[in-house]
Formats: structure tokens, C-alpha cells, sequence
């Protein structure tokens, strides 16, 4: 029997990694060619988008969509890894965190300073490769690397809920956060705790959506055991880009790699907000199958994968 090929929005447990979710559902599909758009640390929930069979061809480009996350910041303490699973490195005193040293204008301000397209470090512990090798290992090994700042975006940094937890002299702040790609909320974390001067790190994320694909659609592992859902290729790429509708003749060219003449405004349709510019079109035969997705350059639409 052919296996379906589509997307799974997942929404992943804590304590696992991304790699055992995709392990997990290779097996529930049976297949071994699925992989997943854009990691989620063990300790973070939330969506998870995994492609399978040909839909694993749209996961590069769904990597460019904005994320969101639900996150609890803890003021006061800052970890090696800048969220809960480091060890802590060093904690502030009570009066440096209480309510009345940390004003509510102080905070704002920190926050807004993380807002906006920002020159963000990676976490020590990451995935960032320098020479070659991960962060993570080198770090992990004593051998720490340096890494350099990096251009992300933070569209919203919102702060909707602070608690001061009396006597242990720290404050947990709820916040959500939409950004872009590559970036780190625990990252966001400690840089908030510098910039207040109090240290911080990230005790919890959920992550609530990834482009067009958000909680609502997503399934537990446990679900997915008991009934596979599996998005269809053609509904999936409808979720994350917008669309061009062909004609029977431009969907034959297409299908075996031609080019077409670029669009206007008022051929492409779908996926409302695209987050970067690099972001394809999803290209739909009249009969609504999914042929490819395209880029345009020079007055000319040319396919970067087709799946018909």
C-alpha cells in the first residue's frame, strides 16, 4: 500500500527530542522518508510540523515562516544552556529582582529593545555549526566556541502576565512571542535578564503555531497512534504559501520543469502574510493537485520542486 504523502502537525510532548518525534512517526506512516521543519528543544511543546513521503520536498521553505510561543522568563537566575535543563551559572539577590528595584517601566523597556529586527547571539548550547562542528559538542566539551551575532526579527514581545515569587527573590514573566525563523526565545530570555540586570533564562515554551499551521490542527502522539491524519500535499502548501492557479496547459509545462510567465497580483491567491520575500508559490493544476513550487526572477516563473 502507498504511503500518503502530506504534512503532520504534531504536538510534541516535553522530554523528548524533534529526531524521536520524526522517529515515531516513520514508524506510524512506515515509511522512512519524513523529516520535520524547524527543531523544538526537549523541554519545549507545541507544534511541530513533520512532512512525509514527497511532502518532506516543502520543508526547507516552510522554515522560512514565522513562529509563535507561549514562554515563561524567569528573572533572577541565568543557566548554561539559557533555559531550565543548564545548570545555574548565577543568581541575583532578592532586592535586585523585587517589584520595587525592577520597575514595570524598566521592564518595557528591556522588552522593547528585544522587539524588532535585532542582532541576536545563539545559545552556547545549539545547533549553529562552527567549523564544522555543533556548538552544543564543543561546548559540552570545554571547548566553548565564540558565536557571532546574528539578524532576527521579533515581530511581538509581549509580557501578559509577571509573578514575584516571594522569598526565593525571583519573577517569572508569561510572554508571548512571534518572530522569525532562527530565532531563539531562549536566547530572548537571557538577554532580557542582562538587559534588566538580573540574569534570566526560559522555563517553558510552547510553540502555538508555524506559518500557517497552529495548535488546532495539531495531534498528540498518542492521537496519531490511534488515527494517522496525514494533511494532504495540496491542502498543506495552501496553509503556508500563496497560490497560482493554472491552466491544463500550464500545469503540463510545469510538471516537466518549464517555466511560465510571471504573475500579477491577481493570479496568486491563499496564504495571506508571507513573512520572507524568499517564500514561494504553490502551483495548482485545474483539478487542484499540487505540480510545484515556484520562484520568479527576471519576468519568468520557474519551478524550485515539482511534485506532479
Amino acid at each position: 500500500m502507498s504511503v500518503p504523502s502530506g504534512l503532520v502537525i504534531v504536538d510534541k510532548p516535553g522530554g523528548i527530542t524533534s529526531h524521536d518525534v520524526v522517529a515515531r512517526i516513520r514508524r506510524l506512516a512506515g515509511t522512512r522518508r519524513v523529516g520535520h521543519a524547524g527543531t523544538l528543544d526537549p523541554m519545549a511543546t507545541g507544534v511541530l510540523v513533520v512532512g512525509v513521503e514527497k511532502a518532506t520536498r516543502l520543508l526547507g521553505y516552510l522554515t522560512l515562516t514565522e513562529k509563535e510561543y507561549a514562554a515563561t522568563i524567569r528573572l533572577g537566575q541565568s543557566t548554561s544552556t539559557d533555559d531550565a535543563e543548564g545548570d545555574i551559572t548565577s543568581t541575583a539577590s532578592a532586592a535586585d529582582v523585587s517589584a520595587a528595584a525592577l520597575t514595570q517601566q524598566q521592564l518595557a523597556e528591556a522588552v522593547a529593545g528585544l522587539t524588532g529586527e535585532i542582532q541576536q547571539v545563539p545559545p552556547a548550547v545549539s545547533a549553529i555549526k562552527v567549523d564544522g562542528q555543533r556548538a552544543y559538542r564543543l561546548t559540552r566539551a570545554g571547548a566553548a566556541p565564540e558565536l557571532a551575532p546574528r539578524p532576527v526579527t521579533v515581530h511581538e514581545f509581549a509580557v501578559t502576565a509577571v509573578r514575584l515569587m516571594e522569598g526565593d527573590g525571583l519573577m517569572d514573566l508569561d510572554a508571548t512571542v512571534r518572530c522569525s525563523s532562527g530565532t531563539y526565545v531562549r536566547a530572548l530570555a537571557r538577554d532580557l535578564g542582562t538587559a534588566v540586570g538580573t540574569g534570566g533564562h526560559l522555563t517553558r515554551l510552547r510553540r502555538t503555531r508555524v506559518g500557517g499551521y497552529g495548535l488546532d490542527q495539531a495531534h498528540t502522539l498518542d492521537q496519531l497512534a490511534e488515527n494517522f491524519q496525514v494533511l494532504p500535499l495540496a491542502q498543506a502548501a495552501s496553509a503556508a504559501f500563496p497560490g497560482r492557479q493554472l491552466t491544463a496547459d500550464e500545469a503540463r509545462r510545469l510538471a516537466h520543469g518549464g517555466r511560465l510567465a510571471a504573475t500579477t497580483g491577481a493570479d496568486v491567491a491563499g496564504a495571506a502574510a508571507v513573512a520572507d520575500p524568499r517564500t514561494p508559490t504553490a502551483a495548482y493544476a485545474p483539478d487542484g493537485r499540487l505540480i510545484a513550487l515556484l520562484t520568479e526572477e527576471s519576468g519568468q516563473a520557474r519551478p524550485l520542486v515539482v511534485f506532479a
